[in-house]
């Protein structure tokens, strides 16, 4: 990159890696110089909570607010009921309206966490592109703005071209998606002043689009931004852990799981990932990324802490930190970890392991739980589970029982009243 960005919020984005490519650099960086730009991303609604995979444009608008800029959290009511194609291997299920406005009402929670709401000059707002998506005239549409897409073009991008190359099925339905997703940028521009879309990179094409669409029908000049797609150092997509997804409700996902999750993080990953997902200064990221042996230990929990202080606040992130230390050091059960709670009825009855496993989230199926143990990896408190025959009953949960997948993850088994 040659140009060198002047404004704040751009050089903290090249600084910490959250920039992959820009439309014009430096007119964005003029712009930010000028004054209060107000820049958005989209989130669909297609389950009650983002995951991890979502945190770093989270943090990009925080970011955004932190410099001075205007965040805008555009959520797809419209856009779910269409569903992005992006480098997806098939469609998307639909959901109903119903549906959507309770996931909208999940996912809207965590946005207080990274950003200030109100009514002032670079305070966030939240919209909903259901506002202008649901009620337009469909021939109006098409003539207005439909004319201005070239199939040609938009087959040649990579969201779509991946599918197509694949011979796997992409309908009318998606294909309409970057065309909507475009008009949102426009409409944003027209209702708020919107200068700037943030995305990853496989949005790359629909803010393109967008940008050209606001350029054609208002002759105005908007801005794209991406971040790039990020693995973790073992290749994975980031957002996956071996439980599943990792939500960022505390509803389905505990402060101490989110917690022990970054714990986990692979050396290599420490200190990109402190820049990325922490407020802590560059300078000491790169220390702590560059620590080595048993050193990374601390770096590791120090990330964990920072990660999850701002998303659960700083009691969680500590009580995290002190279940942690109960269920490795003392070999307690800690508060704060995930629970299963079986009725008394249930107990009594007796409740076969390889199923307390999967309903306590510590394997997927009863298949994957009884793998778990014929490799010696499941432990009730600190015994290893031998059997997969092997029954529970009330006698075995007089006390809350510890069960354990591998030395990592944990879960607590008690009786109900």
């Amino acid at each position: 990159m040659t140009y060198t960005p002047r404004s704040d919020f751009l050089h903290v984005m090249v600084e910490r890696g959250y920039l992959a490519d820009c439309t014009d650099l430096q007119g964005l960086d003029e712009a930010l110089m000028a004054g209060v730009v107000p820049g958005y991303i989209g989130f669909d609604a297609t389950a009650s909570s983002l995951h991890v995979g979502s945190l770093i444009q989270i943090m990009m608008l925080r970011w955004l607010q932190r410099t001075g800029g205007k965040p805008i959290v555009l959520m797809g009511g419209g856009t779910t009921k269409v569903g992005d194609p992006s480098f997806r291997a098939d469609e998307r299920p639909l959901l109903t309206p119903a549906q959507i406005d309770a996931n909208i009402a999940g996912i809207r929670e965590v946005f207080s966490h990274y950003v200030s709401f109100g009514d002032g000059a670079s305070d966030a707002i939240m919209s909903n592109n259901a506002e202008w998506l649901d009620g337009l005239n469909y021939l109006e549409f098409l003539r207005d703005v439909g004319r201005h897409f070239s199939v040609n073009r938009m087959l040649a991008f990579e969201s779509v071209k991946s599918r197509l190359d694949r011979e796997q099925s992409l309908s009318f339905l998606e294909f309409n998606y970057m065309i909507l997703q475009a008009y949102d940028f426009m409409e944003l521009h027209r209702r708020h002043g919107c200068l700037l879309q943030m995305g990853g990179s496989d949005q790359w094409g629909n803010i393109v689009n967008g940008i050209d669409l606001t350029r054609r029908i208002m002759d105005d000049q908007v801005f794209g931004l991406t971040s790039p797609l990020l693995t973790t150092a073992d290749g994975k997509k980031m957002g996956k852990s071996q439980s599943g997804a990792v939500w960022l409700n505390a509803d389905l996902l505990s402060p101490y799981e989110f917690w022990q999750f970054w714990r986990n993080t692979a050396d290599a990953d420490v200190g990109r990932f402190l820049k990325l997902y922490t407020e802590v200064p560059v300078d000491e990221c790169d220390r702590l990324g560059a620590l080595q042996g048993a050193e990374i230990n601390e770096a590791k929990a120090r990330l964990a802490h920072e990660v999850t202080a701002l998303l659960h606040g700083e009691d969680a992130a500590k009580g995290a930190a002190e279940t942690a230390k109960a269920v490795f050091e003392r070999g307690g059960a800690g508060d704060d970890l995930p629970t299963l709670t079986l009725a008394p009825e249930e107990a009594a009855a007796g409740v076969s392991i390889v199923q307390v496993i999967v309903r306590a989230g510590l394997a997927k199926s009863g298949k994957e739980a009884k793998r778990l143990i014929a490799e010696g990896g499941a432990r009730m408190g600190e015994d290893a589970v031998t059997d997969a025959g092997r029954v529970l009953t009330d006698a075995d949960l007089a006390e809350p029982l510890r069960l354990s997948a591998g030395k990592k993850r944990h879960a607590l088994v008690r009786l109900g009243e």
